[in-house]
């Protein structure tokens, strides 16, 4: 049930969203937190924290007060290929699961406009509004044997002004997309920049996967839909990204990510973080009093963005959810990996990548097996999302 802001009170609906660290009066000024769900009837936003499960999505409807979709042609800063949107096509909630599928551009204007046409989503009217601004994100055009409007459309939906949380457990149950060069992610992102953009803020990345099904490195080690990754981003740039730091990646145990719905976890707490697949501990990171910026070890010479905060900076304040499914890009798909039956169709660098992606389509776009239960089998199935928040 989510809260929503009703006369200085918050009502409840269909998600129980109540975020202790938004309010500003001192815990030890308030009245008890509640510790049980559903809480309570009404909640007085100057309450403590409830402790316990503060959010529970079981995908009863599709709440779209809850989950903001992204409207944008950015590719996500990576270049990627797809327009994430608002529409039923894309993203759709049937039986009690979040549906987030892939489909063709040229399904919805023709090929023709793909190829030579110019998409504009700027928007009229708060629901259309383009959300990504940056990377030409409002606007892109074809440009026969330069460039195509972006050939895939799928959704990136958020929680960003509706549930953020700090210190607790998110579990999400899920099933990866299974079609060459799908990019699944289910993250948190910093609801405020409090130490500055991207990666200073942190980016924490529950976890990610490659919907290929035979993709292998030069040491024929597999980077496809049998691998997950979770993984912390943050630095005092994005040239000092300490990712690899703080990275975990695990096969299936049996089948793939795509063949059977997972449990994916985060812990959050002011000492540490921990990541779970399948309640397996994968990855702890402890920073110790020197925090992340001594994890890091930084150059001496470059300021450090979290100096007196906790140890835990830039991990230390809210974060909202993020689901989204994004196709090929400039990042995640290294050049020299092998792809089969069909080698990856375009260059990282290139400056016609996306353009040599779509002239590739006869090869990738049966993968995702859109005669197969709708094309679902090439979508992020989301079952359940909780989070249990700590005092």
């Amino acid at each position: 049930m989510a809260c929503h802001a009703h006369h200085g009170w918050m009502s409840v609906s269909t998600l129980l969203l109540l975020v202790s660290v938004l309010l500003p009066t001192p815990l030890d000024a308030v009245a008890p937190a509640c510790s049980t769900f559903p809480c309570q009837d009404f909640c007085d936003q100057t309450a403590a924290p409830c402790n316990g499960l503060v959010l529970e999505e079981l995908w009863e409807s599709f709440d779209l007060d809850t989950w903001e979709h992204e409207n944008t042609l950015a590719g996500g800063g990576a270049w990627e290929f797809q327009h994430y949107t608002n529409s039923r096509r894309n993203s759709y909630v049937r039986d009690g699961t979040l549906f987030i599928r892939p489909t063709l551009t040229e399904e919805v204007y023709g090929e023709e406009f793909v190829r030579t046409g110019t998409l504009s989503i700027w928007g009229l009217h708060p629901p259309d509004e383009c959300t990504g601004v940056a990377f030409y994100g409002c606007e892109r055009s074809g440009r026969p044997g330069a460039s195509v409007v972006n050939p895939v459309q799928s959704a990136s939906i958020r929680t960003a002004r509706s549930f953020a949380f700090t210190y607790g457990r998110l579990e999400v149950t899920a099933r990866m997309p299974t079609g060459d060069w799908l990019w699944p992610g289910i993250w948190l992102l910093p609801k405020r920049n409090a130490y500055g953009s991207w990666p200073l803020s942190g980016h924490i990345k529950v976890v990610e996967s490659r919907g290929n099904v035979d993709l292998k490195d030069s040491g024929g080690v597999s980077h496809g839909v049998d691998e997950m990754d979770s993984v912390l981003h943050w630095g005092p740039s994005a040239d000092l990204n300490a990712w690899w730091r703080t990275y975990a990646t695990r096969k299936a145990k049996e089948g793939t990510f795509g063949t059977a719905f997972h449990k994916y976890e985060v812990e959050r707490t002011p000492d540490y973080m921990r990541f779970l697949l399948d309640g397996e501990e994968i990855l702890k990171v402890a920073p110790g009093a020197g925090g992340f910026w001594a994890l890091g070890e930084f150059p001496s010479h470059v300021d450090n963005p979290w100096k007196g905060a906790s140890k835990m900076a830039p991990f230390d304040q809210e974060f909202y959810l993020v689901l989204n499914l994004a196709v090929g890009g400039a990042s995640n798909f290294l050049d020299e990996w092998t792809n089969r039956p069909h080698p990856k169709p375009w260059n990282n660098s290139a400056p016609t990548a996306m353009l040599d992606f779509y002239n590739a389509k006869a090869k990738w776009f049966p993968t995702w097996k859109r005669a197969v239960n709708n094309g679902e089998d090439a979508a992020l199935q989301v079952r359940a999302i909780r989070v249990w928040a700590y005092k």
